[in-house]
C-alpha cells in the first residue's frame, strides 16, 4: 500500500534531519520508496524535495565522502533548520505550547519511532537530540483525544457514550465534530449534535469506550468563521475556581502569565541562579494540579496549601514508581 504523501515528507524530515553525514539516494529509496521503480522513484523524491524546501526546510546536497566529490548525498543542518530566537507574547506562547502538544502526541510519536528505527535498522548514524525541537507544555491523555482529533481532521461523523455529572448510566451520542479544545485544564470536542440539532460541548475525559466512526470522510462542513473557545465557554458548565500563588521562572509558565491577577518580577525562588517571578491566578481546582505538575521545575506552587500537598505526593509517586 502506498505511504500518504503526509508521512513520506515526515518521513524524509526526520531522515534527512537526523543523520550526522549525508545519505545518498540508493539508501533513501530502500528506506522510504521501497517498491517503486527507478523512474518513479526519481520524480517522487525530486517532488518531495522541492516541497520541503518550499516549506523552508534547508535540503542540503552534500559529498558522501569529503575527499571524492563524485557522489552526493543529502541531508538538512540542525544549526540551519532551527529557528532564531522569537520574542512571543503570553498568549501566543500558550498557543505554541498546544502546539508543540500535537508534535509529541502518541500518533505523531509512532510516525516519528517508526523512521527512526528505519534509519537504526540500516546502520545510519542518528542524531536523536535534533528532534527536540520544542517541549510539551500539555498533555492529551485522554482515550477518546486521538479519534476525536482525526474525526475533525477528515470531517467524519462520530458516535460515542457519554457520562453526564450525576448520571446514573452514559447515554449514546452523535456528533459531526469542529473541533478540540482545551479550556480551563480539560479537553472538549466541539460540534453539531445530530440527535439534538443543535451545537454542543463534550469534555473528553466523560467519553465512555470506544469513539467509533458513523460516517464517510468528508460528510459535513463545518460553519464558517465558527469560534470554537467561544462555544466551549458558553455552554460547559462554570466550574469553582480558587486563587492560586505560584513562583515562576522567568521565561516560562505562559499559560498562568496569561491569566494572571498579578505579577510581581524579580523575586527570590528556589534556584538562586534563575531570576523568578510571583504570579497570582484564579483556577479551576481540578486542573490546577495537572498545569503546574505540566511545567515542570519552572514552576513552583504556595498556595492553597491542599493543591500544594496534591503537587507533593505527584511527585513522590513518580520517585516510587522508578
Amino acid at each position: 500500500m502506498a505511504v500518504p504523501k503526509s508521512e513520506r515528507l515526515l518521513n524524509l524530515l526526520i531522515m534527512l534531519l537526523v543523520q550526522r553525514r549525508p545519505i545518498g539516494k540508493d539508501r533513501i529509496r530502500g528506506l522510504l520508496y521501497a517498491g517503486s521503480s527507478p523512474e518513479a522513484f526519481e520524480k517522487m523524491f525530486e517532488r518531495d524535495k522541492d516541497e520541503l524546501r518550499s516549506l523552508g526546510v534547508p535540503v542540503e546536497v552534500a559529498p558522501l565522502d569529503p575527499l571524492f566529490s563524485d557522489e552526493v548525498g543529502y541531508r538538512i543542518p540542525p544549526d540551519a533548520f532551527a529557528l532564531p530566537d522569537v520574542a512571543l507574547t503570553p498568549q501566543e506562547a500558550a498557543v505554541v505550547g498546544i502546539a508543540s502538544r500535537v508534535w509529541q502526541h502518541a500518533t505523531m510519536a509512532q510516525v516519528t519511532s517508526d523512521a527512526v528505527r528505519k534509519l537504526t535498522a540500516a546502520g545510519i548514524d542518528v542524531d536523536l537530540d535534533a528532534l527536540d525541537i520544542t517541549g510539551p507544555l500539555l498533555t492529551a491523555d485522554e482515550p477518546a483525544f486521538d479519534a476525536c482529533w482525526f474525526a475533525v481532521c477528515e470531517r467524519v461523523e462520530i458516535a460515542f457514550d457519554y457520562r453526564r455529572p450525576g448520571a446514573d448510566a452514559p447515554t449514546t451520542r452523535h456528533l459531526q465534530p469542529w473541533g478540540v479544545v482545551r479550556s480551563a485544564g480539560r479537553w472538549y470536542v466541539v460540534g453539531h449534535d445530530v440527535d439534538r440539532g443543535a451545537e454542543r460541548v463534550f469534555r473528553l475525559s466523560r467519553v465512555v469506550g470506544p469513539v467509533r466512526t458513523a460516517s464517510a470522510p468528508g460528510a459535513y462542513e463545518v460553519p464558517a468563521d465558527v469560534d470554537l473557545r467561544a462555544i466551549t465557554r458558553r455552554l460547559d458548565p462554570p466550574a469553582r475556581t480558587e486563587h492560586a500563588t505560584l513562583l515562576v521562572r522567568a521565561g516560562a509558565g505562559h499559560l498562568f502569565r496569561r491569566d494572571a491577577e498579578r505579577v510581581q518580577p524579580g523575586v527570590e525562588g528556589p534556584d538562586a541562579h534563575s531570576v523568578w517571578d510571583l504570579v497570582e491566578v484564579r483556577r479551576r481546582s481540578e486542573s490546577l494540579v495537572e498545569e503546574v505538575l505540566a511545567e515542570g521545575p519552572d514552576v513552583v506552587l504556595l498556595a492553597p496549601e491542599h493543591a500544594r500537598q496534591q503537587v507533593r505526593h505527584s511527585l513522590e509517586q513518580v520517585l516510587v514508581d522508578t
